[in-house]
C-alpha cells in the first residue's frame, strides 16, 4: 500500500506507524474515574467503511490524517495533522 505523505510525497505504508481512529484518541480527563480509563483503553470500535485516523510518518517525524477505507484499505485523501488542527 502507498500513502501519500503531505511532506515527503507518496512512501510505502511500512514508513507509517498507525495511531488510529483520530476521534477515539482523545483521552479523559486526568481525574476521570476508572471506568471511564478501561474504556478509553480497552473498549474501542472497529468501524467498517471509511474512517480518519492518525498516523505518524517516522522519516520525516511528522504526524498526519489519513482517510482510508477500512475494508478495501483504499486511501482517499490525506493531511498534515497540524493544518487539521487550525
Amino acid at each position: 500500500m502507498r500513502v501519500t505523505c503531505p511532506h515527503c510525497g507518496e512512501r510505502d505504508r511500512r514508513e507509517f506507524t498507525v495511531q488510529g481512529d483520530d476521534t477515539a484518541l482523545r483521552r479523559p480527563e486526568r481525574d476521570a474515574g476508572g471506568d471511564a480509563w478501561h474504556a478509553h483503553v480497552h473498549l474501542r470500535d472497529n468501524p467498517a467503511g471509511r474512517l480518519r485516523e492518525l498516523w505518524y510518518h517516522d522519516p520525516c517525524q511528522a504526524w498526519i490524517l489519513v482517510e482510508r477505507d477500512t475494508v478495501t484499505h483504499a486511501v482517499h485523501a490525506t493531511q498534515a495533522a497540524r493544518e487539521a488542527a487550525r
